[in-house]
């Protein structure tokens, strides 16, 4: 007879900081960082402008007055360029926090990520491939029609390749992503090769990941997938935690371990392509960011997804900050910053488990 999971079935959640009523402050903290984050990112750039006219333009703009009232450059600057890239950063960073918690739960690995199941390599290919060779390659795809498209037909093969009598194993997913995932490198090495070096540099930037360019539209697609993504996730938050103390111990309580995995790899893979279609190949975010979210509530997984989506979310608002600041008014990629900030925290946090486990 079935089980379901108890709190007490939960896995083990270790020493954390966070729990019980402190559990409320640390939300609302997050959700100020990030309007905070939001605000200084939007006020901060070549031309600076004070976070009270920013907030004025926005309620203009929310309560259908548009620029009636404000300055044109500052409306054009706050509405038109800053904000819809700044909300694309906070979704960004939110969707590749939560993509990285479930794909964590999927293979049970702690250093899974997009780019271990071949998914945004997959991407990459299909970006590419329009880049240096026009919409045409590719039946009149744009770079973001490309990229989805790409990323799930990677999916389809890693789904194909990795399941065996119709079932689903942690081992053979992360073989098969690595090994789709490094065909797909190798064919956008080839592509890059044939390409001139002016397309080579446009290449290069969007491969290391960059929210320049950034517009309202590319707002619709990774929002709609980081809610339903998330709510789904979240209503699975006891069969994870199950699924992350084994195939037999979760399966022993009641879960479905196969039909499980078939579907968190198919929420996981198309969250991840609408994420890698506005952003490009950004690393780290959703390696680095649910660590560090067990670091503050533990391994609940109901606890690990919103804290995990909200720290995700003020990291890359303030990272894509740095990435158009830093070296003005040249812009350098975001995925440089991630990369930068995510390697030694991952080190970091490696020493201080090791430490925990007395070794």
């Amino acid at each position: 007879m079935q089980r379901t999971l108890s709190s007490r079935e939960a896995p083990s959640r270790g020493p954390h900081l966070v729990s019980g009523r402190a559990m409320g402050l640390l939300y609302t903290g997050l959700v100020v960082s990030l309007v905070v984050a939001v605000t200084v990112a939007v006020s901060t750039g070549t031309v600076t402008v004070p976070a009270r006219d920013v907030w004025g333009v926005v309620l203009r703009h929310v309560t259908g007055e548009g620029s009636t009232g404000s300055d044109p450059l500052q409306d054009q600057i706050v509405w038109d360029l800053r904000l819809p890239r700044v909300l694309v950063a906070a979704v960004v960073g939110a969707g590749l926090s939560v993509i990285g918690v479930g794909l964590q739960a999927l293979v049970r690995n702690p250093l899974a990520d997009p780019y271990m199941l071949g998914i945004t390599p997959g991407a990459s290919l299909g970006a590419v491939l329009v880049l240096a060779m026009g919409s045409a390659a590719l039946d009149g795809l744009g770079v973001t029609g490309a990229a989805f498209v790409a990323a799930v037909l990677t999916m389809g093969a890693v789904f194909l390749i990795a399941q065996r009598s119709g079932r689903l194993t942690d081992t053979r997913l992360i073989l098969a992503g690595v090994a789709v995932g490094y065909l797909a490198v190798a064919a956008t090495s080839f592509v890059q090769l044939q390409t001139n070096p002016n397309q080579l540099a446009g290449i290069m930037f969007w491969l290391m990941g960059s929210l320049a360019g950034a517009e309202w539209a590319d707002l619709r697609l990774p929002t709609t997938a980081l809610v339903l993504g998330t709510m789904w996730l979240f209503t699975q938050g006891r069969n994870l935690n199950a699924l992350m103390t084994g195939d037999d111990a979760a399966a022993g309580l009641g879960v479905d371990v196969h039909r499980l995995r078939r579907r968190l790899l198919v929420v996981t893979s198309l969250m991840t392509a609408t994420v890698v279609v506005v952003a490009g190949g950004l690393g780290f975010v959703g390696l680095v960011i649910p660590h560090i979210a067990r670091l503050a509530v533990g391994a609940e997984h109901r606890r690990v997804l919103p804290t995990s989506m909200l720290v995700g979310a003020v990291f890359l608002v303030l990272v894509d900050l740095a990435s158009r600041t830093v070296a003005r008014p040249d812009e350098l990629p975001v995925g440089i910053f991630t990369a930068g900030i995510g390697v030694p925290v991952l080190l970091w946090l490696l020493r201080r488990t090791r430490r925990s486990e007395g070794t």
